[in-house]
């Protein structure tokens, strides 16, 4: 193993995302749940449980065509099998656009799946799925969805883990058109969520408690069929987020987390596409 490969972990686990001034009270709305989802500390923290009964949820009170929008999690300790959850860009319809990071819970002992997706007029079938490189339920960590005209970044605590380029020019189908709100939820999905369904939940260990804080919200709000970002939103100063680009050093950290930790990528999986891969993977 090279010195360099040893430290960039280190590395990365102190690149941090700084939390803003943020607000559940004011910034969002819990939807669902009969009492499992609340807000407390004055609208510092947000917490989501989960029971046999069931889940909870929660989402934005803002739609955003096009946004940077992170959330720091703890997520569900201990043997989380058989729980989901999720924190996500979803517009409404019936051929929705949407942007996902479900988390899939696990065993104790053993790491959750970080599963990533991304949906254009309902249609998706574009996972990749990682390991992290860090215990998600020990502390709070900041997943962030960065969603300009261009590109697609998914982050976890400023390391880039996915790029989703827009290939509309190739007949990739990307969302670019459909305002959305940022959605999050705690709930079972033991037929499927733990290796396939095969690990179920443990509902003596319940109720199952996920928490939020520091909802960073950079975004184009969406109100009345306009935008409030200039030009309709279709590009943004130098710099900006609207405009933002992964660099050489992002495009590093992204590949060495993609070398690691990648345990699944829809690009690869030619068993799946025995007519030939997506042509956005032929392009990559």
């Amino acid at each position: 193993m090279s010195t360099s490969t040893y430290f960039f972990p280190l590395l990365l686990s102190l690149v941090i995302i700084s939390s803003v001034s943020a607000n559940f009270q004011r910034d969002v709305e819990i939807t669902w749940g009969d009492g499992r989802g609340q807000i407390k500390n004055n609208g510092e923290l947000l917490t989501l449980s989960l029971d046999k009964s069931s889940g909870s949820g929660f989402q934005s009170k803002n739609e955003y065509l096009f946004g940077k929008i992170g959330m720091q999690m703890k997520l569900v300790p201990g043997n989380s099998a058989g729980t989901v959850t999720t924190l996500y860009l979803k517009s409404p319809g019936t051929t929705w656009d949407e942007i996902d990071f479900e988390f899939l819970g696990n065993s104790s002992g053993e790491p959750y799946t970080l599963h990533t997706n991304v949906y254009t007029q309902g249609k998706g079938d574009k996972e990749q799925q990682f390991k992290l490189w860090f215990d998600p339920t020990a502390d709070f960590h900041t997943y962030t969805i960065l969603w300009n005209p261009q590109r697609i970044i998914f982050t976890v605590d400023g390391t880039p883990i996915r790029e989703f380029k827009n290939m509309e020019s190739i007949g990739t189908l990307f969302p670019k058109n459909k305002p959305m709100r940022m959605y999050s939820s705690l709930w079972n999905a033991d037929d499927w969520a733990t290796r396939g369904g095969l690990v179920k939940t443990d509902w003596s260990k319940a109720p199952f408690t996920a928490s939020y804080r520091g909802f960073n919200q950079e975004g184009c709000v969406w109100s009345n069929g306009k935008s409030s970002c200039p030009n309709g939103s279709k590009k943004g100063t130098t710099g900006s987020w609207l405009s933002q680009e992964l660099d050489s050093t992002a495009q590093q950290r992204m590949r060495w987390v993609q070398r690691n930790y990648m345990i699944y990528n829809y690009c690869t999986d030619s068993k799946r596409f025995p007519q030939g891969l997506p042509k956005e993977c032929l392009a990559a």
